[in-house]
């Protein structure tokens, strides 16, 4: 421990002998990256060829001679506000004038909709209130008002079905709490009103 660092002397000491390094030598003019005397070279934009001269469209994109053409069994998009769906209830998205599902498309005019609640809310007390209410129950009975506390619960589904054009589809809405009926039957009767 005479020496505070006993490699200070900067020297190799390990692995096979090593040949001294010459320092790179760089023109004047030239950096890092850039040849001496030119354009930028690796990684930077190359001039085109000369066959590569002619101007065509980007990459991905279809020349004029080559755009496809609408065929019979090609069907052609429907315009509407802005193409996305006015109204979404699940899986079903209610468009301008059609109605999507995964089974089809179906016309939205003299859709008929229907909801079904098939949810249910448990109402009980706590293990949190049991196990407090036992602790307490020592002082004075007081514990006992923790068996006041109540828990609600809401498990199920909400079923949405529309019928049109001769097709029939159904979705389930998850209910979280016992507010979703009520907003999923809002939904149902927008869509009533633009089915007529």
């Amino acid at each position: 421990m005479s020496e505070p660092n006993p490699y200070a002397d900067d020297a190799y000491k390990w692995g096979p002998p090593q040949q001294p390094a010459n320092p790179p030598t760089v023109a004047d003019g030239q950096g890092y990256g850039y040849p001496a005397g030119g354009p930028p070279a690796y990684g930077y934009p190359q001039p085109l060829p000369e066959s590569a001269a002619q101007q065509g469209p980007g990459y991905g994109y279809p020349g004029p001679e080559q755009q496809p053409t609408m065929g019979a069994n090609f069907p052609v998009p429907q315009q509407g506000y802005g193409g996305g769906p006015m109204l979404s209830i699940g899986d079903i998205a209610v468009m301008n004038d059609s109605v999507v599902t995964p089974s089809g498309t179906m016309p939205l005019k003299g859709a008929v909709w229907t909801a079904t609640d098939m949810s249910r809310t448990e109402e009980k007390i706590p293990t949190v209130a049991i196990v407090l209410a036992i602790i307490f129950a020592l002082l004075c009975l007081v514990g006992l008002l923790f068996l006041l506390m109540k828990e609600k619960k809401t498990t199920g589904f909400v079923q949405v079905t529309v019928t049109s054009g001769g097709r029939h589809h159904s979705t389930m809405i998850p209910a979280r709490d016992v507010n979703t009926f009520p907003m999923v039957m809002a939904q149902v009767n927008t869509a009533r009103s633009m089915s007529v």
